[in-house]
């Protein structure tokens, strides 16, 4: 088998959701207007670009973390060896160039000589060798899909990864934004603690600044900054940070970020509540962005409590109304779609209907006989959620109430995300939760089958990924990946329970802002 062609070829058939940046109202940028004298008043720009997130992040290690607010903020700071273009294709970012070997176990990165990190320090090998170990060690997906993976130094400018195994992903899970692996200096890596780094120095376009606990995080120009040539595309590409400063402010409540959207306290808002989206809508200082945003997805626990017992979880499946999940969700019909998918219905690869006979039940009356066939004497359950996120507050509330209706004893234990994300670590202190969960480029990548997540430690479903990533042809890929998309709903580990759509104010002073998997800021402009 030809490695390299197989890996392209898998490349190339990745859905290529092409995410157009937003502009002002009329699409047209104003470069100047006439001042009383008859002269050209050159366009002044602002300092400071605010951005309002819905979260505090649980953190910034890269590695460690699956939350999309603390992935785009330190995808400013940190960079990766490959990253993804807007078409989904591993592009050199610190690497200038990878070979791979014949037999598909080795990958030689020749790095970019001369980039600097945030501190002075010129990046090498050493560096690129210890943070993509440490990766490989820490990240629930690498520990995984790569397992028996080592990075070594070959010399200064090229360092080696050998995998156990050849699979026809490597490079799209060291490009691949979840859990990426960002370069580091060697002593801050060695010298991180289990729980994360703290010192956030890396070789992105801005440099961290300050993080003021439940207010903000505020990032800096690194006026040094080396990048790469080339249009921006996806992650890819040119960034010239032309704004000197960026403040993340965690907005949890909704009403008070789309107020400052509105008064131009904020030029970017995210997660907007579909019940303001016609309110915005109709302003014209106000541009909206919807994109494909990922699947919202109710996840089980198979290993402790009552769901432990599989009969519970096949009750449950049966019980949920999906419609009236998503619309209580999400509002509007048009933002959101039911389909089994675990991945974006129009990813061709990958999409599949497998599990159809399990999904969107709605039916009350099988839900109550497997209970009773599963002897159920009003035991409680408790559903973990969050109100930092309104669509995954609003469903869990849906869901506790169909699942009272077939006669269950239900609770819901609701934190701040950060919280909510460590809570879910523990087994013990919950039934069920739901999550907005973005989409992945291959299903090895989806946290339904990251034993991390959920805690589904499941044989059969290692063997599947194993035949997903081992497949001589992508047909027969597909076919291996709609097996364990059924056999995820036949045994009830997770439901999706729809498909939604994300969406994003800007002000109209904003230029050059990019929406891809989450808001692309570093070249952005704001306007006076």
């Amino acid at each position: 088998m030809n490695f390299k062609k197989w890996g392209i070829l898998v490349s190339v058939l990745l859905l290529t959701f092409v995410l157009a940046a937003c502009s002002n109202k009329d699409g047209e940028k104003e470069e100047g207007s006439n001042d009383k004298s008859g002269g050209t008043e050159q366009k002044q720009y602002k300092d400071t670009l605010n951005i309002a997130v819905t979260a505090q992040p649980p953190g910034l290690d890269s590695s460690l973390t699956v939350s999309t607010v603390a992935l785009g903020i330190s995808l400013n700071i940190f960079e990766q060896l490959y990253t993804l273009n807007a078409s989904y294709e591993p592009t050199p970012m610190l690497a200038e160039s990878v070979e791979q070997s014949e037999d598909g176990l080795t990958y030689t990165f020749k790095l970019r000589e001369g980039v600097k990190f945030h501190n002075g320090k010129e990046m090498t090998a050493e560096d690129v060798e210890a943070s993509m170990n440490r990766w490989l060690a820490t990240s629930s997906r690498a520990k995984v899909l790569l397992e028996g993976a080592k990075f070594e130094t070959v010399d200064k400018y090229n360092v080696k990864l050998t995998v156990a195994k050849p699979t026809s992903d490597v490079m799209i899970l060291i490009s691949s934004r979840a859990q990426y692996a960002s370069i580091m200096p060697k002593e801050i890596v060695e010298a991180a603690p289990a729980d994360g780094i703290k010192e956030f120095v890396g070789t992105g376009p801005y440099e961290f600044k300050e993080w003021k606990q439940d207010q903000y995080i505020h990032l800096v120009k690194n006026e040094d900054y080396q990048g790469v040539d080339g249009e921006p595309s996806g992650y890819a590409g040119r960034k010239e940070a032309p704004t000197a400063n960026l403040y993340y402010h965690f907005v949890t409540d909704h009403s008070t970020r789309i107020a400052g959207i509105q008064t131009g306290k904020y030029d970017i808002a995210d997660s907007i509540p579909i019940e303001n989206y016609d309110q915005l809508d109709a302003d014209k200082n106000i541009q909206l962005s919807t994109f494909p945003g990922g699947a919202l997805t109710a996840f089980l626990n198979t290993n402790e409590g009552l769901l432990a017992n599989q009969k519970y979880r096949e009750a449950i499946l049966a019980a949920l109304n999906n419609e009236e999940i998503m619309l209580a969700s999400f509002a509007k019909p048009e933002l959101y779609s039911l389909a089994p998918s675990y991945l974006n219905e129009n990813q061709v690869q990958w999409s599949n209907d497998a599990g159809k006979d399990y999904y969107n039940q709605a039916n009350p009356e099988k839900a109550k006989k497997l209970l009773e066939e599963a002897g159920y004497k009003g035991e409680e359950i408790t559903l973990l959620t969050t109100k930092d996120y309104a669509e995954m507050y609003a469903a869990t509330l849906v869901i506790q109430e169909q699942l009272r209706q077939i006669g269950m004893n239900v609770k819901v234990d609701s934190y701040d995300f950060p919280t909510f994300l460590e809570t879910k670590n523990d087994s013990s202190k919950w039934d069920l939760f739901v999550a907005s969960t973005g989409y992945q480029s291959t299903p090895p990548q989806i946290l339904a089958v990251t034993p991390d997540w959920a805690g589904l430690n499941n044989d059969q479903v290692k063997n599947s990924l194993t035949a997903i990533r081992s497949a001589a042809t992508p047909e027969d890929a597909k076919k291996e990946w709609a097996k364990l998309q059924g056999f995820l709903y036949e045994f009830g580990s997770s439901t999706v329970i729809g498909h939604y759509n994300e969406v994003v104010a800007t002000t109209n002073k904003i230029e050059d802002y990019e929406q891809f998997e989450t808001s692309v800021v570093w070249n952005v402009k704001v306007s006076e």
